[in-house]
C-alpha cells in the first residue's frame, strides 16, 4: 500500500494548480469528443449523403483544422493562450451544434470546414500554456497524465457516443458542444493568461517578434523532429483508415474491428502512469528510436494477421510504442521552442498532424491496392526502422539546440559561515541602547 500510496504522490505531486484545471477541461472536453469518429457514419446512413460527399466533409475538416493550427499558434503568441483558447472553444461549441443542424450538402460542409478550424486553433495555444505553466523537471509527468486524460476521455466517448446514437445524432452533437463549453468556462473562471513577454516587440497586443516565420522555417533541428513526426503519423493513422478494410478482408466484422482498437485505449488507461517512471533519465532519443521500432513492428506484424486475436497483438504492440512515443516527444516540442514563438512552434508541430491525417488514407488505399495488403504493412514496419535510425542520429543536435534554449541557471552565492558570538557579547549586544 506504501509502494502504490508513494508512486502515486510521485506520479501527480507538486504540479501546478493550473495544470489540474487544464487536465480537467481536457478529460471533460474528451469524453465528448465522438462527432469526428461518427461523423461518415452519420453522414452517410442518417444523412443518405455518398461515400464520396462524406470523404469530402472529411477533406474539409482537416483543410479546416491546417488553418486551425497555424492561425491559433500565430495568436497564442501575439494575443495570448487564454483568449485563443476561449475563442477556439467557443467557436467550436457553436459550430458543433450548427453542424448538427446543417441540411444541405454546401452547409455540412462549410460546417465541417469551420469546426476543424476552431477546434484544431485551441491545440497549440494549449500545448504552449501546459509549457508555461509546469517547470521542464515535471513535463514528462504532466504530459503524460494528459495523455492518459485524453484517452481516457476518448475511451469512455467511444461507449457514450453509442448509447447517444441510439436516441438521436443530433445528440452527439449538443453532447460535444456542451462538453466543449464546460472546458471553456474552466478556463474563463481558473485559467489566467500565462505567456510571458520576453521581448520589447512582443509586448501585449503589439507586433510579432520580428521574422517568426523565417526563424521557423530557417530552423533545420526543428523542422527535421516534425518530418520525422509526419512519417510517424502517416504509419500510426492506418489504424484508421487500412486496419479495419483489412480486417474485412479477413472476414471480421465491424464489431470486431471495434473491439479490437479499444484495446490501445484501454491498455493506455492502465499503462501510461507508468511510463513516466520507466524512462525518466533515459536519453529521449534512444527512448523514441525504440518508440519507432515498437511502431514499425506492431505495424508490420499486420501483413500475417488473420484472426481476431492476432490483430489485437499487433494493437497492443504498436501502442506500447506510441506510449513511449507520447510524453518523450512531447517534451522534446517544449525545449526546442523559443518561449516567444512557443505558440507557433506547437502550430507547425500540430500542422504535420494535419498533413498525416490528409495523407496517410490516400497514401495506404494506393499502395494496397498497387501493391499489396503485405506491403503496405511491410512499408509501415521499414518506416519505422528507419524512424528509429534517424532519432539516434539527429538525437545529439536536438538535444545541444535543447541545452541552448534552456534559461540559464542563476548562480547560487555562497554563505560565509558566522561564528555565533559568545554568551556574554551576545547578551550585551541585545542589551545595549542603539545607536542615535
Amino acid at each position: 500500500m506504501r509502494t502504490m500510496t508513494s508512486w502515486f504522490r510521485d506520479t501527480t505531486g507538486g504540479l501546478p494548480r493550473t495544470f489540474w484545471y487544464l487536465w480537467t477541461g481536457t478529460l471533460i472536453n474528451r469524453l465528448g469528443s465522438f462527432v469526428l469518429v461518427f461523423l461518415a457514419i452519420y453522414l452517410t446512413q442518417e444523412r443518405g449523403f455518398s461515400a464520396a460527399q462524406a470523404g469530402l466533409v472529411l477533406g474539409l475538416w482537416g483543410v479546416g483544422g491546417a488553418v486551425g493550427t497555424t492561425v491559433g499558434g500565430t495568436l497564442a503568441d501575439r494575443w495570448g493562450r487564454r483568449p485563443t483558447l476561449l475563442t477556439a472553444h467557443l467557436g467550436a461549441a457553436t459550430m458543433m451544434l450548427a453542424l448538427g443542424l446543417a441540411r444541405p450538402l454546401w452547409a455540412v460542409a462549410v460546417g465541417a470546414l469551420l469546426l476543424g478550424m476552431f477546434a484544431e486553433a485551441a491545440r497549440p495555444a494549449f500545448g504552449a500554456m501546459m509549457v508555461d505553466v509546469v517547470p521542464e523537471s515535471d513535463r514528462l509527468r504532466a504530459f503524460s497524465l494528459n495523455y492518459w486524460a485524453i484517452n481516457l476521455g476518448f475511451a469512455c466517448a467511444a461507449v457514450l457516443a453509442g448509447l447517444a446514437a441510439q436516441s438521436s445524432y443530433l445528440l452527439l452533437f449538443v453532447v460535444d458542444a456542451v462538453t466543449t463549453l464546460v472546458t471553456a468556462l474552466i478556463i474563463f473562471a481558473r485559467v489566467g493568461e500565462t505567456r510571458r513577454v520576453t521581448t520589447p516587440a512582443a509586448t501585449k497586443g503589439g507586433p510579432a517578434p520580428a521574422g517568426a516565420l523565417r526563424t521557423i522555417l530557417t530552423d533545420r533541428v526543428y523542422l527535421g523532429f516534425v518530418a520525422l513526426n509526419l512519417f510517424g503519423a502517416l504509419v500510426f493513422l492506418q489504424h484508421i483508415s487500412m486496419l479495419p478494410i483489412a480486417m474485412g478482408d479477413s472476414g471480421l466484422s465491424p464489431a470486431t474491428y471495434g473491439s479490437v482498437i479499444a484495446l490501445n485505449g484501454v491498455l493506455i488507461v492502465v499503462g501510461q502512469l507508468f511510463v513516466p517512471r520507466l524512462i525518466k533519465g533515459r536519453s529521449r532519443s534512444h527512448v523514441l528510436a525504440l518508440a519507432s521500432l515498437v511502431m514499425g513492428v506492431g505495424f508490420g506484424l499486420t501483413a500475417f494477421a488473420e484472426a481476431a486475436w492476432f490483430y489485437g497483438l499487433t494493437v497492443l504492440i504498436w501502442t506500447l510504442g506510441e506510449m513511449l512515443n507520447s510524453p518523450s516527444n512531447a517534451t522534446l516540442i517544449a525545449e526546442l521552442s523559443p518561449a516567444e514563438l512557443r505558440g507557433r512552434y506547437q502550430g507547425v508541430f500540430s500542422l504535420s498532424w494535419q498533413v498525416a491525417g490528409a495523407v496517410a488514407p490516400v497514401a495506404g488505399g494506393l499502395v494496397r491496392e498497387h501493391a499489396g495488403n503485405a506491403a503496405l504493412w511491410a512499408g509501415c514496419a521499414a518506416i519505422g526502422g528507419l524512424m528509429a535510425v534517424a532519432h539516434l542520429v539527429s538525437g545529439p543536435a536536438r538535444e545541444r539546440r535543447a541545452a541552448r534554449l534552456r534559461p540559464p541557471v542563476e548562480p547560487v552565492t555562497p554563505v560565509t559561515a558566522v561564528r555565533p558570538p559568545a554568551p556574554q557579547a551576545a547578551e550585551a549586544a541585545a542589551t545595549a541602547p542603539a545607536p542615535s
